[in-house]
Parts: C-alpha cells; structure tokens; sequence
C-alpha cells in the first residue's frame, strides 16, 4: 500500500546539482555581504542565509506545504530543512529516487 502525501508529513528530499548551486550561492553572497548588515542594525526584514555547504544528492527533511493531488503519486511542493538557518523552498516534487525526489522515511530499526 502506497501512501498519499498530505500537508505537514516531512519526508526525505534529495538535492539536485542546480538545487545545490542555487543554496551555495545564496550563501556566498550572504558571506559576502554581511558588514553592509553589521553596520546597519536598524534594518529590518532580511534573511542572512548561514550554513553549511550543500552537495547534489544531499537529503534533508521536507515538510510537504502543498499537495498536487489525492493520489500515492501526487507531486508536492515543500520546506527543506537546511543544515543551517534557512530553508529551501522545493516545488513540484514527485515521489522517487534520485535528485529532486523525495521518499518517504524509513522506520527505525529495532
């Protein structure tokens, strides 16, 4: 029995080299600029995106935030939680292996 993805399930989501690349560069160029955000401490509403370094095939937990469907395979969009203080916002996401899928998690072992 397969399962139906529904908001708020967090599954397994894997990097692709562009999902990697985008992440990385969103973070060399926090790096880069963060005196201009030391010098100012009045400035309100940015998010300087700190982490580490991400790679293709990396898994991060996803919480599914939308739904594509009521079937086992519906694509969903969905918040990856970066090892860091930011996340990445994964869209049209399909159940599977591989680079831009998501799986469901395994259960512990005994």
């Amino acid at each position: 029995m397969s399962t139906v993805p529904t908001i708020g399930r967090i599954v397994h989501y894997t990097l692709s080299e562009d999902d990697a690349k985008r992440i990385n560069k969103r973070r060399d160029d926090a790096i880069a600029t963060a005196h201009e955000h030391k010098m100012n401490p009045e400035a309100t509403g940015k998010q300087v995106h700190f982490g580490n370094r991400v790679n293709e095939g990396d898994v991060f937990p996803m919480m599914i935030v939308r739904c594509w469907g009521t079937t086992p395979e519906s694509s969903v969009n969905g918040q990856v939680f970066l090892d860091g203080n930011d996340v990445f916002w994964a869209t049209s996401v399909s159940v599977g292996e591989g680079p831009r899928r998501f799986v469901w998690p395994q259960a512990p072992r005994a």
